[in-house]
């Protein structure tokens, strides 16, 4: 009970930094980084912090530990297996849209591409993300699959999505200090520089520790073993499934040996009835 407990309170810490971080960044590009657009111009690639925070931080934090989650395991394993890879797909789709409004911008901008070491990972941690989900759903999601692939698998999956986790972490606190040092320079007129602390660059620091916090309770989570999910539970549906049918099967079997009792008590009727009225005077044999 106390390790529910535990659970509870860092799920919950979890679902509130992460939820703070959208709304920080959020507020970072409408307040500070003009906004959201589909221009070619800045507020294009504030598309690219946005949809990276929302997709590839936390719906994939929570892909994570979907299976974690007490209130999860009444269902089957294969509806939550459809619903890890729902939340991966759907993180996936808007990380491609991030990428492709930071290349867009960058193209009209003539700023050279993948130069830094935030692209570097960045960009290695989306390649490393497609295969994870390519090979996820060819291997758990097949029928055709043996079950020993799959056994063997599992934990190189698991500790690839962590990796891949940390990775997303990691650039998206390079990306935020490469952003702050980029836009808030010293000869800047509009703002004061990163090194003297201005409002924006307070906020997209807290944005950076919440991130990180967020990070570390879903990998609390994500590896805690007292919180994996039970293996009674992951064939729970399919054994209900099963008693059912045996249940059938026993009424069916039931009434198969009730059906078989009456035609013999119906024959062991007609022979005494018989008997009986060879036993009626007149009808007796005499020798």
């Amino acid at each position: 009970m106390e390790s529910f407990y535990q659970f509870v309170c860092v799920f919950i810490a979890s679902i509130l930094f992460g939820s703070l971080t959208i709304v920080l960044v959020l507020i970072w590009v409408f307040e500070w980084r003009e906004g959201l657009a589909w221009d070619g111009g800045s507020a294009e690639f504030n598309w690219h912090p946005v949809l990276l925070t929302i997709g590839f931080i936390v719906i994939y934090g929570l892909a994570l530990i979907v299976y974690r989650l007490p209130w999860t395991w009444k269902f089957s394993k294969l509806y939550m297996k459809y619903i890890h890879a729902g939340l991966n797909i759907v993180a996936f789709v808007l990380v491609v849209i991030s990428l492709v409004a930071v290349f867009d911008f960058h193209n009209a901008k003539n700023i050279p591409n993948l130069y830094s070491l935030h692209s570097w990972i960045g960009l290695t941690a989306v390649i490393l993300y497609a295969l994870q989900i390519v090979t996820g759903l060819c291997v758990f999601l097949l029928p055709a699959t043996p079950a020993w692939i799959r056994k063997f698998y599992l934990p190189i999956h698991v500790f690839a999505g962590l990796f891949i986790f940390g990775m997303v972490i990691v650039a998206a606190e390079m990306g935020i200090t490469e952003k702050l040092i980029f836009t808030l320079r010293s000869k800047s007129n509009t703002t004061r520089s990163y090194s003297q602390s201005p409002p924006e660059a307070i906020l997209a620091n807290t944005l950076g520790v919440f991130i990180l916090i967020f990070g570390g309770c879903i990998m609390w989570i994500a590896t805690h073993p007292e919180w994996k999910r039970p293996p009674e539970f992951t064939s729970m549906a399919v054994q209900i499934k099963g008693n059912k049918v045996n249940e059938e099967r026993s009424s069916l079997k039931a009434m198969h040996a009730n059906a078989e009792a009456n035609i013999e008590q119906d024959a062991e009727g007609a022979v005494r009835n018989r008997n009986l009225n060879l036993e009626e005077p007149g009808q007796r044999s005499t020798f």
